[in-house]
C-alpha cells in the first residue's frame, strides 16, 4: 500500500498539481496586497477619503467605530466593504490568468500544414509530383 500510495504521488500530474496550487495561493496573496494596499486607497481617495476594508451595517443596537472594535465586542456585522474587497481581487485575478491562458494558447498553435507534394493529373487522376510537366501514368502533357 505504501508503494501504491508513493507511485500516486509521485505521478508528474500530482506534483504539477501540488506546484500550482502552491504557487497560486503565493500569487494570491501577491494580489491581495496589491488590491488592499495600492488599489483601494486611491480609489477610497477619489471617493471621498472612503476605506473599503471598514465599511459595515451594525446589526446590533450599539454603534462601534471599526470593523475591528465591532468585532471585538462580538457584535454582528455585515462586512460589505471586504467583500468588494474580494470581488475586486477575484476579478483581478481572473483577469491575469485569462492573459496568461491567452499567451500559452498562442504560444501552443499548430504548425501551418506543409504544402502539397503532389497533385492530381486532370486525365487519369492519378498522383504526380507538383514539377511534373508529363503524367507517369497515362503519359499526358501537364500545364
Amino acid at each position: 500500500m505504501y508503494k501504491e500510495f508513493k507511485e500516486f504521488v509521485m505521478r508528474g500530474n500530482v506534483v504539477d498539481l501540488a506546484i500550482g496550487v502552491v504557487i497560486g495561493a503565493a500569487f494570491g496573496k501577491i494580489v491581495t496586497s496589491f488590491v488592499e494596499d495600492i488599489l483601494m486607497p486611491p480609489i477610497g481617495l477619489a471617493l471621498g477619503n472612503v476605506d473599503f476594508s471598514n465599511l459595515f451595517i451594525n446589526l446590533s443596537a450599539k454603534n462601534y467605530p471599526s470593523i475591528a472594535a465591532a468585532k471585538a465586542a462580538g457584535a454582528a456585522t455585515l462586512n460589505y466593504g471586504i467583500f468588494i474587497n474580494n470581488i475586486i481581487n477575484f476579478l483581478i485575478i481572473a483577469f491575469v490568468i485569462f492573459l496568461l491562458i491567452r499567451q500559452i494558447n498562442r504560444m501552443q498553435r499548430p504548425e501551418p500544414a506543409a504544402a502539397p507534394a503532389t497533385k492530381d493529373c486532370p486525365y487519369c487522376l492519378s498522383a504526380v509530383p507538383i514539377k511534373a510537366t508529363k503524367c507517369a501514368h497515362c503519359t499526358s502533357e501537364l500545364k
